[in-house]
């Protein structure tokens, strides 16, 4: 036998002429089934911790007990506790099956038996730390498995379930801390990875954590935590980086984890951490969601001394983070998603006294940076500002502190316009470019707006982000070539239907938001220390 952990392969006739071949694989703790669908293995509803409910709901994540027999795995678990989108937004989708038992993954593989293993690519997906899976329709990883690597998607708990810290939850802790739960799932699944996914002919001495929007926080967070040393050796972030806003577990003031974590118990009506333990998931989601006390919970990544001993710009300032290469980028249009036009000022008087109070005496940089002369400039301004302060800055930031490592950096922005109907306003919007790195736009909610050119960008953007998995670098046979970035040059590839090279990625508007950004800091540094 070919593979040692391979126990079988078996043929059944499903209907017609058509076959699906169903695969057993032995793993670490008992035998799994999974199935082939369009020429690739497919295990769906992995356990890859144990089901954090009861005495275990807040807690690191435990192992997962052994099982006897074959656990059939061809269905995906439950999502994890979370509220839906309104029906309105562009990312709305029916929430389906939920339960606080969903530490689950998903694998994709061409070949359980192959002899040369392949890379693999973790996806940690989006949602604010609030929302989301590993089972959303476009990231299936049938397309990219295709090209060459084993794909995984996991879950991991989200909202209050993932990142709620409270003085008694630290009291339980060997380490005197609590929060991160959600990121310590991503690092229990990587480690999952590590000891199991040679059984599935892949290699976990090549593994690429890859991510979007919130995905793309935790991989940042990933790369700085020292726990998770070794578990990765590349990195892709998508539209979010983590370097801002830190959030501290303990200390003086009424907003650090743990007092923030109090409020949201009390808000939930439990007196103590017993009572807290023994409500239903839904009131908390429902608390969470729907009550200002919910609204003020920061879904964040805590400074908790342990597995992070400092901020995450912190870590990376001081060359500290985990020694991996990283494709990064945003998209150009990220904030339509984000923004209300009918909320903004309506005149120029009121928006510039909007900026005033923002940035104080450096409101005349912003004006530089983001002009606005009559009304109709002024969504725009507010646009270009935000996408540059919550996604563009931070990219740049994290391709800068790679470098300054010795490691390569690769730095994009994603421009095509899906034809969607509300096209002209959203633009190159978040999370437009996630179905074209799985190579999946027919998954979509909106298949039909795709044409030719967009299937062959998505072909292109696809083998990118595989041949990075595969060799650290996104370039191959028939691509556009990708220049590292440097500090001098700052290289960058525009993707688009046409991707090209480009330098100094709208480097006046990026220099002048940081002039604006260590003043608002100065000020606040100094307004604290008063």
């Amino acid at each position: 036998m070919k593979h040692q952990f391979l126990l079988m392969a078996i043929i059944t006739l499903m209907s017609g002429n058509s076959f699906s071949q169903s695969v057993e694989v032995s793993i670490a703790k008992g035998t799994i089934s999974g199935e082939t669908e369009r020429g690739i293995q497919v295990f769906r509803g992995i356990p890859f911790a144990a089901p954090p409910v009861g005495e275990l709901r807040w807690k690191a994540p435990q192992p997962v007990e052994p099982w006897k027999g074959t656990l059939t795995c061809t269905k995906f678990s439950p999502i994890c506790p979370q509220g839906s989108y309104a029906k309105s937004s562009i990312y709305y989708s029916p929430l389906g099956e939920m339960s606080e038992d969903c530490l689950y993954l998903n694998v994709w593989s061409e070949d359980v038996l192959a002899e040369e293993k392949k890379p693999v690519m973790v996806w940690i997906h989006g949602g604010a730390l609030t929302r989301g899976s590993g089972s959303r329709n476009h990231y299936d990883g049938v397309n990219l498995a295709k090209k060459g690597v084993v794909v995984v998607t996991i879950n991991y708990r989200l909202g209050a379930f993932g990142f709620l810290a409270l003085d008694e939850l630290s009291a339980e802790s060997p380490y005197g801390i609590s929060g991160n739960y959600g990121i310590l799932d991503q690092i229990a699944a990587l480690e999952w990875v590590q000891k199991n996914i040679s059984q599935f002919g892949g290699d976990p001495r090549n593994v690429t954590i890859f991510g979007e929007s919130a995905g793309s926080w935790s991989v940042c967070a990933l790369v700085a935590t020292p726990m998770a040393k070794g578990l990765f050796h590349r990195a892709i972030g998508q539209s979010g980086s983590a370097f801002t806003n830190p959030l501290f577990l303990k200390g003086s003031g009424d907003n650090t984890g743990e007092q923030i974590g109090a409020r949201f118990m009390n808000a939930c009506g439990a007196s103590d951490l017993e009572s807290f333990r023994a409500l239903p998931a839904d009131s908390i989601v429902s608390v969470f969601f729907n009550t200002p006390a919910g609204r003020q919970f920061k879904t964040s990544v805590l400074v908790d001394g342990h597995y992070f001993p400092k901020s995450i710009n912190d870590i990376f300032n001081a060359g500290e983070q985990n020694n991996t290469p990283v494709l990064i980028g945003s998209n150009r249009d990220e904030m339509t998603a984000f923004t209300w036009p009918s909320t903004l000022p309506k005149t120029v008087k009121e928006f510039r006294e909007s900026i005033n109070n923002l940035y104080g005496e450096m409101a005349p940089v912003y004006f530089e940076a983001y002009p606005v002369l009559e009304p109709k400039d002024i969504l725009r301004s507010h646009l270009d500002h935000g996408t540059d302060r919550v996604f563009g800055i931070g990219m740049r930031q994290w391709a800068r502190f790679t470098t300054a490592i010795n490691q390569a950096a690769y730095l994009y922005q994603f421009t095509r316009i899906p034809q969607i109907k509300q096209k002209d306003y959203m633009g190159a919007y978040h999370a437009a470019e996630i179905a074209y790195v799985f190579n999946n736009l027919d998954k979509t909610s909106n298949p039909d707006v795709y044409t030719d050119a967009d299937y062959a960008m998505a072909d292109q953007l696809s083998d990118y982000w595989v041949n990075f998995a595969k060799h650290g670098h996104p370039n191959g046979p028939g691509l556009p070539v990708w220049l590292p970035y440097d500090r001098d040059n700052e290289y960058f590839q525009e993707l688009d239907l046409d991707t090209v090279s480009k330098q100094h990625l709208l480097k006046t508007r990026h220099d002048m938001l940081e002039l604006l950004l260590q003043h608002q800091q100065k000020t606040t540094d100094e307004k604290e220390n008063k």
